[in-house]
């Protein structure tokens, strides 16, 4: 390829890169707000959180982004750029689903835990800070991991917008070149590395909290043999 096709490349990944990141940070954020949402002791709190959560698992991400870039602009007048609309319902569709994976990480908990927060007079927000979420965010970190990864390949959804990102730009060189074959090998392997350090440094983040939480894998404690064989 000539170096003008590479900087079209390599714009698409950094595009990539942050759609990832923006998108990924707002998942976040609502996948902890929804997911505390429906362990709430209030029960209209946990339907609307539940309605929430079944709407946008229940509905498609590439329809949702349409929905966002072309039909948010005539109901409600707002117009937003490609990276906004795409980050916007990327975040929210796969917040949902990072809701449920909140959700079960607390409800997962050993109910004592909670018992003894009640028994020091915790208030709920301090028994969620304190108790709670320490122990369950490094139980989430396997699943928001493999979450990630599909939010990094639902991000090539954005280029049906025009966006320039990885597969926008993958398909350029495509026609410019008419080469598929090499090209989508690239593009294949380029989503294949970003994932795989995804997943790397997910992991590392998975043993550093499980070790600040007291759950470093147990160090086995031998026992000395009698000597001399058998009892006399």
């Amino acid at each position: 390829m000539t170096s003008g096709l590479w900087e079209l490349v390599l714009k698409g990944i950094w595009t990539t890169v942050q759609l990832l990141v923006l998108s990924a940070l707002l998942a976040t954020a609502v996948s902890f707000t929804v997911g505390i949402a429906r362990t709430h002791r209030l029960w209209i709190v946990r339907f609307l959180a539940g309605f929430y959560t079944e709407v946008f698992r229940g509905t498609s991400a590439l329809i949702m982004i349409f929905w966002v870039f072309f039909v948010l602009p005539l109901a409600f007048g707002w117009q937003l750029v490609p990276m906004w609309a795409g980050t916007l319902a990327l975040g929210l569709t796969y917040g949902a689903y990072g809701a449920e994976i909140v959700r079960g990480a607390l409800n997962s908990v050993d109910p004592a835990q909670r018992e003894g927060g009640i028994a020091l007079s915790f208030t709920p927000w301090q028994r969620m800070r304190k108790i709670l979420l320490p122990q369950a965010v490094p139980e989430m970190i396997p699943p928001f991991s493999n979450l990630l990864v599909e939010l990094l390949k639902g991000t090539a959804l954005v280029s049906v917008m025009g966006m320039g990102d990885l597969a926008f730009s993958g398909n350029l060189v495509r026609l410019a070149l008419q080469e598929s074959a090499q090209i989508y090998t690239y593009v294949l392997l380029i989503y294949f590395v970003i994932a795989f350090l995804l997943t790397r440094l997910m992991r590392k983040l998975e043993h550093r909290l499980k070790a600040g939480a007291g759950k470093a894998p147990e160090t086995k404690v031998s026992v000395p043999q009698p000597v001399g064989g058998g009892v006399s």
